[in-house]
């Protein structure tokens, strides 16, 4: 009877609340439509990954194969490529555009002048509002075998013979860590500047009545604070570490076939795939491959820094 009323109750409260914010709730439908039908309604789609599919057969009437796709994948010698590259480019482009950022960050809170201030940041934002195929034929204006700046300019006075970029794959791996960087460094610097502004003043005034340095507030306070910040950030970088930014390794080396070892990754692979093999269930099981993983590492890593720090954990 008890347990009964207190069903009843829970029901009634419920109710109650549907009833006052259901305005709210209306407002909110358009938005739960979109990610409904945008987020949820492919995810049907994922059995092709375990089908043979066929354009007449459909995804449902399609043979299936079960593992066949993703052993096929991985017996391949694009394997080992594509994995390694998209971790080792990830992991490098996290370890430099935190450490570039948070560096930018801190110097960006040195400057006293609002209107320079506003003047910097306005300009590090503007390369992440750029379309990745305009800053590849940015790079393309540097690189350029016959009219590049870079060969045309730089190397001309300096008397060495031009390179040909475009076919050398030693270069690549600086190049596009460069470019991620200059890309991404503005936004993730905004952010690390706001977590640091949040952070009360009264903790430096009392560093400097006991003489610390301005080296030494950053150290011991500034760093430590936006630590929770920092770690969010990496993670959230970690759940996408099997995923590549596609404009950045098809576009900025402008789809050349002789760097495709130091610029395949699974995104490129998967775009390949499907547009030059025509072949669908080996793009739906690279892609359904990445996501799982990338899925597991952001439960993993979360799980330890939940273990090691609870309160700068994800969940």
């Amino acid at each position: 009877m008890i347990k009964r009323l207190q069903i009843a109750g829970k029901n009634g409260y419920r109710r109650r609340e549907f009833q006052k914010n259901a305005f709210l709730y209306l407002m909110a439908l358009p938005a739960v439509l979109y990610l409904f039908i945008n987020n949820y309604m492919p995810l049907v789609g994922l059995v092709v990954a375990f089908k043979n599919y066929t354009f007449r057969g459909g995804i449902f009437g399609s043979q299936w194969v079960g593992l066949a796709n993703f052993k096929y994948l991985f017996s391949t010698s694009s394997a080992w490529v594509i994995t390694r590259n998209t971790i080792g480019y990830n992991l490098l482009f996290i370890v430099v555009n935190t450490v570039g950022s948070v560096i930018l960050a801190i110097l960006l809170n040195e400057i006293r002048s609002r209107r320079m201030l506003k003047a910097i940041q306005t300009a590090i934002l503007m390369p992440y509002l750029l379309s990745t195929v305009v800053i590849s034929y940015l790079v393309y204006a540097f690189l350029s075998a016959q009219t590049g700046y870079i060969n045309g300019s730089i190397l001309k006075a300096m008397g060495l013979p031009p390179v040909s970029w475009y076919s050398e794959t030693k270069y690549w791996p600086f190049i596009l860590s460069f470019v991620n960087f200059w890309k991404n460094f503005g936004f993730l610097t905004i952010i690390y500047y706001a977590s640091i502004i949040s952070i009360d003043e009264s903790y430096y005034e009392a560093a400097e009545i006991d003489g610390a340095t301005r080296f030494q507030q950053i150290i011991k306070i500034t760093i430590p604070l936006m630590k929770q910040v920092i770690i969010m950030m990496v993670l959230m970088n970690i759940g996408r570490i099997f995923f590549s930014d596609f404009g950045l390794f098809y576009q900025v080396p402008q789809d050349s076939g002789m760097l495709y070892s130091v610029t395949n990754t699974i995104d490129t692979y998967v775009y390949r795939a499907l547009m030059q093999m025509n072949d669908v269930s080996m793009a739906s099981a690279a892609g359904l491959y990445q996501s799982v993983v990338g899925f597991v590492l952001v439960m993993v890593c979360n799980a330890v820094v939940r273990k090691i720090d609870p309160e700068s954990s994800l969940f």
